[in-house]
């Protein structure tokens, strides 16, 4: 796909903690750069999405930051779809900071240039509106696991490491991001594969 002529766009999905974004860098990091030192594959998180957290405030929803509800579904959709065309000659996408727990606009730059989006999302095979317009705009998709004690090792030790208590880290993990990730596995039958890591 990075020695294509044209754009396309490959998809991670898995459950918080499943190794997405760092499957997401090593792919684009395997796939290189070209001769002139122009990257071939470019990551865009699906996190960036994730509301304002003092919008969360004013919905009620940020004991459950994550959720699908929680993110601009409508404004991903919308920007995967300008990455799909292709046709600016530089796209930006957003970001995610997990130290300030809020969205950055504007911070990946995705020029035309580039071959290859991977995008990585808990969301992106969901069939329910306006998530369901994502799969028919993956050129391929996988969906990524690990074991369940892994996985949640990683999360715990994520919240951990980002303010949380190693008690609140836990129940966080089994609460909120385990319904996420119980309704997350119920799309993993429309990847084109399943990747094991840990």
């Amino acid at each position: 796909m990075a020695d294509a002529g044209s754009r396309s766009v490959v998809g991670l999905a898995g459950a918080p903690g499943s190794g997405k974004s760092t499957l997401a860098a090593r792919l684009a990091d395997a796939v290189g750069a070209k001769p002139d030192g122009t990257p071939r594959a470019v990551v865009v998180p699906m996190d960036g999405f994730h509301l304002a957290q003092a919008e969360l405030e004013r919905l009620g929803r940020a004991s459950r930051k994550g959720a699908i509800d929680t993110f601009d579904g409508h404004g991903f959709v919308a920007l995967l779809a300008r990455l799909r065309a292709a046709e600016e000659d530089v796209t930006y996408a957003p970001s995610f900071d997990r130290t300030l727990e809020e969205p950055i606009a504007g911070a990946i730059p995705v020029p035309r240039a580039i071959p290859l989006v991977i995008v990585e999302g808990n969301y992106l095979l969901a069939d329910a509106p306006p998530w369901d317009a994502i799969r028919p705009m993956l050129d391929l998709a996988w969906y990524v696991e690990v074991p369940e004690t892994v996985r949640l090792e990683r999360l715990v030790a994520r919240h951990v490491a980002h303010g949380r208590s190693a008690e609140d880290a836990r129940a966080f993990a089994l609460g909120s991001d385990q319904a996420n990730a119980d309704l997350i596995a119920t799309t993993r039958h429309r990847a084109d594969a399943v990747v094991g890591l840990g």
